[in-house]
């Protein structure tokens, strides 16, 4: 504006509107503020037309004004990706740290411990039992014992037998039609029905270490690839030394060792045939067998 031009080599304060020689009437507008009113925000330059971008200030009415645009789809399926890229990094940390250093707890201890700390039933246990112990110091018995019971395969497939998996699917298929048959002949609700699993060992080792015990597909597809690394990261040995350190044998007793004290009060490597055999049909249900 003219009224706020300096003449060149002249110091001092700028002079004011009031000061100015150049009446108010006569002063010429600002051609781009004008251009940029009539155009609603938006003005050309050479050729090229410009606005103010999205979630910028805007002036509608003499105010000024904020918008932020909101998140899209495509922002939140980048974040749930990304979600779930940490969790199988954060997965595969865990199992190469298991290859060197014993694993202290699983996840199902952990939730196990949890749900007998807040229980208020009687039954509860006087003492958390579980003892690590070398692969060398547990009995060549319960070793044995335990792949014959839960996996008779175990040192032939590679962590997953899938015509177990189908066996197992077609047992538990037939027994829910045909609890659901009894139900409607006496007209009352379908109870429980007892579900078989087609798990392998270290199927059992991926879900006890890392999962929870829910039953669906997210689930089973994550502890398909748990699977698949531990196997290929662990080996056979590694894996049953984890099991049998880790696996439930009774309320609040876990481990080979635990169990060798609780039920038979001797050391996991002195355990005979027939004791290992007892220790070996508790497994699948070893709160029942207790």
């Amino acid at each position: 504006s003219p009224a706020r031009t300096r003449p060149l080599g002249q110091t001092g304060a700028m002079p004011s509107a009031a000061q100015s020689s150049i009446p108010l009437g006569q002063r010429k507008p600002c051609p781009w503020c004008e251009r940029l009113r009539q155009s609603g925000g938006l003005f050309r330059l050479g050729g090229a037309t410009a606005s103010a971008p999205k979630g910028g200030a805007s002036l509608v009415g003499g105010a000024s004004t904020v918008t932020r645009s909101k998140p899209g789809l495509g922002r939140l399926i980048a974040l749930l990706l990304l979600a779930g890229v940490l969790l199988q990094l954060y997965f595969a940390a865990r199992i190469a740290m298991a290859t060197v250093i014993d694993p202290e707890s699983t996840a199902f201890q952990r939730s196990e411990l949890w749900r007998l700390t807040i229980s208020t039933q009687d039954d509860k246990p006087s003492h958390w039992r579980q003892q690590w112990v070398p692969y060398e110091k547990i009995s060549d018995h319960l070793k044995r014992a335990v792949m014959a019971s839960e996996d008779a395969r175990f040192t032939e497939h590679t962590g997953v037998e899938w015509e177990a998996i189908e066996n197992a699917w077609a047992r538990n298929t037939k027994a829910m039609e045909a609890a659901a048959k009894r139900a409607e002949a006496e007209d009352q609700p379908v109870g429980n029905v007892k579900i078989r699993g087609g798990s392998t060992i270290t199927q059992q080792l991926a879900k006890n270490m890392f999962l929870s015990s829910e039953r669906n597909y997210p689930r089973k597809a994550q502890e398909l690839v748990l699977t698949k690394e531990l196997e290929l990261a662990l080996g056979k040995r590694r894996i049953l030394e984890i099991y049998l350190n880790n696996v439930e044998w009774g309320q609040g007793v876990f481990g080979a060792e635990a169990a060798a004290q609780r039920y038979f009060h001797k050391p996991a490597s002195a355990l005979t045939r027939q004791e290992a055999a007892r220790l070996a049909v508790m497994l699948p249900r070893p709160k029942f067998f207790e």
